[in-house]
């Protein structure tokens, strides 16, 4: 018989664990629809004050992962590994990474999201490269990977449905912030994939989801927790998200940074955050035996154009202009405006708030405060002064790059968001914390 959703809401607010078949139950009630949102919208209000235990926390997100396919890459005769990032501001990472990672030998199918708030989304970033697809299905996406070595795509109906019920109805219950929630989230999608082995870039920061290093850190344990359960290799890496990753934010912007730094150029953090998230993706499938050596390796397929090729490869795949990685301004939509922001005084550049910069950027177009809004690939801002940087009064901290939308109010966020000093800030690496 099937059980009684009201009594499992009433166990779980009451403190109580709920048995894996339970949350299975209940799990399989949601995908199908026989569980209305008013009793899903209840449990998970009790799971956001609850929480949920180790194994209901395993017994949640495998049932999520079960809720729909699984993909089979077996006829892959490589490692398969990818990296999921919590999000941030700027964060172009995995544009560079997983064709770097893809040189190296290994196979990187990763399934990825679009941006919403201030954070923007690798598939939004993708999908301004004139013609490129994300929406391929799943025969295309393990084909591309096995010929290419890396393909990235947005999750299909068939990958994790329930999360796609519980995601929509989290954003408007007041419970996204549930690390129980997120981690199942996140891994019942990840865990889809059919990947040996999994990186997660936990964030940091103003400009990041989890404020906190000891909130970052609670929700590594449990992505770990839940990897480890389902026989995954798997690492969690803590990186700081106070400032905005590399001096592009915006679709187009951070494509074309993402470029440079296959050319071996580039920001230094946005290629130390590739090179260091790359070695660890090495080192968890065993494809390297210490971080430095897989640290030299990302690094040297950065270098010689081979990660590039790839890129170039994946690009035209995915039916994107593969023109794009030699002359990306003029492949790339451009935006008719470009205002400068003067600094307000003089001095070193202490910090930047990522959040600001991430919703200077959203008001000029390039990020969508709901889930069906349209963003303008080409806008964006341009860093021209970085933490640790000496700049004078008047002097431009930043451009907006704009097609006359959100200008004023953008820059004032802008100005906002710098923090300018008598002396020079300490400026560390972005890696706070590698937890394997």
């Amino acid at each position: 018989m099937p059980l009684l959703i009201p009594e499992l809401i009433r166990k779980k607010r009451d403190g109580e664990s709920l048995e894996s078949d339970e949350i299975r139950e209940f799990l399989t009630g949601v995908t199908t629809g026989e569980v209305p949102d008013y009793q899903i919208s209840a449990m998970l209000m009790a799971v956001y004050l609850r929480g949920l235990d180790d194994a209901e926390l395993t017994a949640w997100a495998d049932a999520m992962l079960h809720s729909g396919d699984v993909l089979d890459l077996s006829r892959i005769d490589r490692a398969k590994v990818d990296k999921h990032s919590t999000g941030g501001v700027g964060d172009k990472i995995s544009l560079p990474l997983a064709p770097a990672v893809a040189a190296c030998g290994l196979a990187v199918p990763m399934v990825s999201g679009r941006g919403l708030g201030h954070t923007g989304g690798t598939l939004d970033k993708l999908e301004s490269i004139p013609g490129f697809r994300v929406d391929l299905d799943v025969e295309t996406f393990a084909r591309i990977v096995d010929r290419v070595g890396a393909c990235i795509i947005g999750q299909t109906e068939r990958i994790a449905p329930a999360d796609g019920v519980l995601y929509a109805l989290r954003d408007v219950t007041a419970t996204v912030e549930s690390i129980p929630l997120i981690a199942s989230s996140i891994m019942s999608k990840k865990l889809a994939e059919g990947t040996d082995g999994l990186v997660l870039d936990c964030k940091v920061g103003t400009g990041a989801f989890m404020k906190t290093r000891e909130r970052a850190a609670d929700l590594a344990r449990a992505l770990l927790a839940i990897g480890r359960a389902a026989g995954k290799s798997v690492t969690a890496v803590l990186t700081a998200m106070d400032d905005p990753i590399g001096d592009r934010v915006g679709n187009a912007l951070e494509v074309e940074e993402s470029i440079a730094v296959l050319h071996g150029e580039g920001p230094a953090d946005t290629r130390e955050l590739t090179v260091r998230l790359g070695a660890e993706m090495l080192l968890c499938v065993d494809a390297c035996e210490t971080p430095e050596e897989g640290a030299e390796r990302l690094a040297a397929v950065l270098d010689d154009g081979s990660a590039l090729e790839i890129f170039r490869r994946m690009v035209e795949a995915q039916g994107g202009d593969p023109r794009v990685v030699d002359d990306p301004r003029g492949i790339l939509p451009q935006a008719a405006g470009r205002t400068a922001v003067p600094a307000a005084a003089s001095g070193y550049v202490a910090a930047i708030a990522a959040d600001e910069i991430g919703t200077a950027a959203l008001l000029l177009g390039a990020g969508r405060r709901r889930k069906e809004d349209r963003l303008d690939p080409a806008v964006g801002i341009e860093i021209a002064r970085r933490s640790g940087d000496a700049v004078r009064a008047g002097e431009p901290i930043a451009y907006l790059i704009h097609n006359g939308h959100g200008a004023e109010e953008a820059s004032a966020r802008v100005r906002a968001a710098y923090d300018i000093r008598d002396r020079p800030p300490a400026v560390s690496s972005r890696i706070l914390e590698i937890m394997r």
